[in-house]
């Protein structure tokens, strides 16, 4: 990255940067306001031979697959942006962890991707205007989670295990101070 010519500079790219990561969670929690708003209405998605058109009828789409789609991690990496006026152009990488577990033979998923985005500021707000998918590798193993072999866990059912929208912690009262945080007998 150049050195940010100035503060405004700096306060862009961590408005795109905020996109990019708030859309990964999005994914994840299965909240799509977070990936509809990182969207222009006239946006254009290319999810790289899974979807062209127009980025409201791909909200729309994984907005029926998402809430039940199997447990998933988006881990966003080497973000390079490049500011030119109103416009923005962005590459990220995409490693995605997906556990397909409610199937007969179920495994574990590892994929990376890249994204490249066209962001545009419209009305004083970044949002993509163009994205474009390119699929780089897949990995699939059988699955097999032992929680470091009991290290981590000796029994993973008492876990606290993320989940999707509203039911995972990041949605509870308790982050804004009006619940619990912990349950008694849990390290804090």
């Amino acid at each position: 990255m150049a050195r940010p010519k100035s503060v405004e500079e700096l306060f862009d790219r961590e408005e795109i940067y905020d996109i990019l990561i708030n859309y990964a969670r999005g994914a994840d929690r299965a909240d799509i306001d977070l990936i509809a708003a990182a969207y222009h209405d006239d946006a254009i998605e290319d999810h790289g031979g899974t979807f062209h058109g127009p980025a409201s009828e791909y909200v729309a789409l994984i907005s029926k697959v998402l809430p039940t789609a199997p447990r998933m991690s988006h881990i966003v990496t080497n973000i390079n942006i490049e500011l030119d006026g109103e416009k923005a152009y962005t590459e990220c990488y995409f490693l995605t962890f997906s556990r397909r577990d409610q199937i007969d033979d179920p495994f574990d998923s590892l994929t990376m991707a890249r994204v490249i985005d066209r962001f545009e500021r419209r009305d004083g707000a970044w949002k993509i205007a163009h994205r474009r998918l390119a699929w780089d590798w897949n990995h699939e193993m059988p699955l097999l989670e032992s929680w470091g072999r009991g290290g981590i866990a000796p029994d993973p059912s008492k876990l606290t295990r993320g989940a999707k929208k509203p039911d995972d912690i990041l949605y509870g009262d308790w982050l804004r101070g009006d619940g619990p945080a912990t349950q008694k007998g849990e390290i804090e």
